[in-house]
């Protein structure tokens, strides 16, 4: 590589600055005579051999990861892995880059979830709105307002014409989906209003509580028909399994506990996380031959579950056999607190968030981490995944919105 002499003097008054400040008076004296230089050494050239140095240190790093990236989908191309024609829509997986990055919520958003018809996404936020976005053309569509503090949680009914939102102004909204008006304020919790979700036959929802109680209301009269008592600290989620059957709910007290609805008996209480647990879901038939797999259950007497996967502060997902009352495995690699898992609807991945800032897709039955990708830059609080269209999306603390492509 050949200098031009302003560079080759430069170089070389860097270099006189570097054995100056460094101590190297006799080289110092040799090395200006050798390049006729005068003895004053300019303040510009104070450090420039080290910043110089570093920067170069830096961007091999930087061309490193970016060769790495460019093997691993040079390798991906090569197997055919990502090209979607030639993937089953069953293992599809979110892969970087993101598609679209949707901006506009003024704090956290707390929470995101696809419309289960039409092609449309709902994100919750601190800011007590909840936003409306196409995730198929990343366009903003428009603002629901009426929480008069950060909405915690959101849920449709299985129609997609009903969403009901939860806050932390003790309230649990009803919204007609068609003309996008609250039709209904539920008022009788003691505090935050963590989780909501609709039962499947769509007339009750089930909230859960700071207050310590779940509650199940009749969506036709706005009444609380049923409580739930006995966990002893904040509960942070709700969700009901596939028939209605069920109810699983986690808190702060560090469990999980199973109720049946129609009764309000605590079924099971699932310990054996070592912080808060932050989130639970059901897992669908489609998971149930991996989840089998993954715990080394003969498959000629296979369990039917129903299993249930929770994930928590302490950094761990766990798996549960409800029937039973057992952890069937861990997966452990999220460097911080887990807040947000969805099945994927072939079976055979569990997609979680955490607040290390990444989305990880797991296979379940080898229970490994089969894919990390750096998904914001902030916490990850919440993510979904469309049941039949390549789609994945993520809310952040970042205040963003970020819809994922499958292949």
């Amino acid at each position: 590589m050949v200098l031009s002499q302003r560079q080759k003097d430069e170089l070389n008054k860097a270099i006189a600055d570097y054995l100056s400040s460094n101590g190297y008076m006799n080289a110092l004296g040799e090395f200006q005579k050798e390049t006729s230089m005068s003895p004053e050494i300019e303040k510009k050239y104070a450090g420039l051999l080290e910043k110089k140095w570093t920067s170069v240190i830096r961007l091999q790093k930087k061309v490193m990861d970016l060769e790495a990236k460019l093997s691993e989908t040079e390798r991906e191309y090569n197997a055919g892995a990502p090209t979607r024609d030639k993937r089953s829509p069953l293992e599809w997986i979110p892969r970087p880059p993101e598609k679209y990055t949707m901006t506009g919520h003024r704090s956290p958003v707390t929470k995101v979830i696809i419309h289960p018809v039409f092609a449309v996404m709902v994100s919750a936020s601190e800011d007590a709105t909840l936003k409306l976005w196409d995730y198929e053309t990343g366009d903003y569509e428009r603002s629901l307002k009426g929480h008069t503090d950060s909405v915690q949680d959101i849920s449709f009914d299985s129609t997609g014409n009903f969403l009901a939102s939860c806050s932390a102004d003790m309230t649990i909204k009803l919204w007609d989906f068609k003309g996008y008006d609250c039709i209904k304020t539920m008022y009788g919790h003691d505090h935050n209003v963590s989780s909501v979700c609709f039962m499947p036959s769509g007339d009750f929802v089930v909230s859960a509580s700071r207050d310590k109680t779940i509650k199940m209301w009749e969506v036709a009269t706005g009444y609380c028909v049923k409580t739930f008592t006995g966990h002893r600290e904040w509960v942070r989620m709700v969700r009901v399994n596939n028939d209605g059957s069920l109810l699983a709910s986690c808190s702060n007290d560090q469990t999980v506990r199973v109720w049946v609805t129609a009764t309000k008996e605590c079924k099971a209480e699932l310990r054996e996380h070592e912080h808060v647990v932050e989130c639970i879901t059901w897992a669908p038939e489609s998971a149930h031959p991996a989840i089998n797999e993954g715990a080394g259950i003969d498959a000629k007497k296979p369990r039917n579950g129903p299993f249930l996967i929770s994930g928590s502060r302490d950094k761990t997902i766990k798996m549960w056999d409800v029937s039973v009352g057992l952890c069937l495995f861990t997966l452990v690699g999220h460097d911080n607190w887990v807040r947000g898992l969805v099945f994927h609807p072939g079976g055979k991945y569990i997609l979680s968030a955490a607040d290390d800032k990444t989305l990880r897709v797991w296979d379940i039955k080898n229970k490994r981490n089969h894919k990390t990708l750096e998904a914001h830059t902030h916490f990850v609080t919440s993510l979904d995944m469309h049941r039949t269209a390549p789609y994945v999306v993520t809310g952040s603390v970042d205040q963003n919105v970020k819809v994922w492509e499958c292949r």
